[in-house]
């Protein structure tokens, strides 16, 4: 593909008001006028999503999902008309894009789907005749032609999509400067990352890191698309996320991230009836929800069954332990939520030895106590009390220079 074509992606907070609508085309223009060609993928404008949510409780209490997203999809539509309009205004050629007109054909549930393929021929054609290409993020539509949103990150999941398809980088803007090595809030002294590794930026994501979702991150990598993310409208450098095999230094310890959208789910049974556990996992799956940190304790008389899933998922977690109360009477279920999950994370961790000890002695001689661990390649995580949440943080981040 052209070397001067890049795919950049504008969330509801860079384009929450006219003037930031205004002065983001007054940004693209200049990009424009040293020859880039651009497609810019926008959020709705900042709250139009959760007022759209408010006007439907005000109509019903149990909203038909197709309906739900045919409403939402108009949020990002407003905003594509309004850059476009805005851009015209600067003399720039540009043309909007809904997510059905980019031709974003989707899979699965209305409100969660994922991308199934984008036709680039489109793109391309449109690049001809015109400088901007402006597309409407966060939807598609079905293989019946129905609307479609995709969900948490669904913007973000968009443009990676297509700058995959185009063979171009993709940059993300929002109202953060880049990727810290953990959360600012918790550790001040967090350092901002100037690269980080695709496969770090995944784990990152998905443990917690809410500056990106890690669905954006898996199609970026697994596409080699470069990301970058940095702030709107700054002169400040961001960060990029670059193919594993780019980066030339690899840390023991890139990152520490916590995710605080956790329940843990304790159920006991006094018999080791693995049908239980069988039912268990066939109503999670028709219910949709993702479940991670999972452990089992179990003898000749007595099973104990636990995981983790997030706190939005707590009404249908009730409600399928409720069914299965109703076969397994003598079982008990625990809902907690004043845990955290504490991930530490790094490339390095492949080829040297000694940090999962090292993880594990800190916490231990700071009288920090967990519940659960598990492990990838290059992360453990931990499920510690909230109340802990700052100084296990701030001890790792010190521990590993963070």
């Amino acid at each position: 593909m052209e070397n001067n074509l890049a795919v950049l992606k504008y969330g509801g907070s860079s384009i929450s008001t006219f003037d930031k609508i205004r002065k983001v085309a007054a940004y693209l223009q200049k990009r424009v006028s040293k020859k880039e060609k651009l497609v810019v993928v926008v959020s709705a404008m900042g709250d139009t999503t959760d007022h759209l949510l408010e006007n439907v409780a005000r109509v019903t209490d149990h909203p038909n999902q197709e309906d739900l997203a045919m409403l939402l999809t108009t949020g990002e539509q407003q905003s594509i008309a309004y850059l476009s309009m805005a851009l015209k205004q600067l003399g720039v050629q540009a043309k909007s894009l809904t997510g059905y007109q980019a031709g974003i054909q989707t899979v699965g549930h209305h409100l969660k789907s994922k991308i199934a393929s984008i036709a680039d021929q489109r793109f391309l054609d449109l690049l001809t005749t015109n400088e901007i290409i402006i597309v409407a993020g966060f939807q598609g539509f079905n293989e019946y032609g129905e609307l479609t949103t995709l969900g948490r990150g669904g913007s973000d999941t968009t443009a990676a999509a297509i700058a995959s398809i185009l063979e171009c980088p993709c940059e993300i803007y929002t109202d953060v400067d880049g990727i810290y090595s953990t959360d600012p809030r918790l550790y001040p002294k967090a350092q901002q990352l100037s690269q980080i590794s695709a496969g770090e930026m995944m784990e990152m994501a998905s443990l917690g890191a809410g500056v990106l979702e890690s669905r954006s991150v898996e199609v970026a990598f697994n596409n080699d698309i470069p990301l970058y993310i940095g702030k709107t409208l700054s002169n400040e450098k961001g960060t990029w996320i670059v193919p594993d095999d780019e980066m030339l230094e690899r840390k023991a310890v890139t990152g520490v991230a916590v995710d605080d959208d956790v329940i843990q789910v304790v159920l006991s049974y006094p018999t080791t009836d693995f049908k239980l556990l069988n039912d268990l996992f066939n109503l999670l799956d028709e219910s949709e929800i993702n479940i991670d940190m999972i452990s089992q304790i179990d003898d000749e008389n007595y099973l104990q069954f636990s995981f983790t899933a997030k706190h939005n998922d707590k009404i249908q977690i009730n409600a399928l332990t409720g069914v299965l109360k109703e076969t397994y009477q003598d079982l008990e279920i625990v809902l907690n939520e004043n845990f955290v999950k504490l991930s530490v994370i790094g490339a390095g961790m492949r080829d040297m030895h000694g940090v999962a000890s090292k993880v594990f002695r800190t916490l231990i001689e700071n009288d920090i106590s967990f519940s659960q661990v598990t492990t990838s390649e290059i992360s453990i995580t931990f499920l510690i009390d909230h109340e802990n949440n700052q100084k296990a943080t701030e001890i790792l981040c010190e521990t590993f220079n963070l």
